[in-house]
């Protein structure tokens, strides 16, 4: 999937077991990284926290 800038996403699941992220949060894509599979994304509860989609990371359209 090709995700651009301003893109509406909710997340779906992490694989970072450190973070308080729940299903359904939702944030704007800045960047996607396709090479990486890397997805930069401002989260609506001012994170910053990267989607390492080729880690097992999931999004879905918001």
């Amino acid at each position: 999937m090709t995700y651009k800038r301003g893109d509406r996403i909710a997340l779906v699941h992490t694989t970072d077991s450190h973070t308080d992220f729940t299903e359904g949060d939702e944030g704007a894509v800045k960047r996607y990284d396709a090479n990486l599979a890397q997805l930069y994304v401002a989260w609506d509860n001012g994170s910053t926290l990267s989607m390492l989609l080729g880690d097992g990371d999931e999004v879905r359209p918001a």
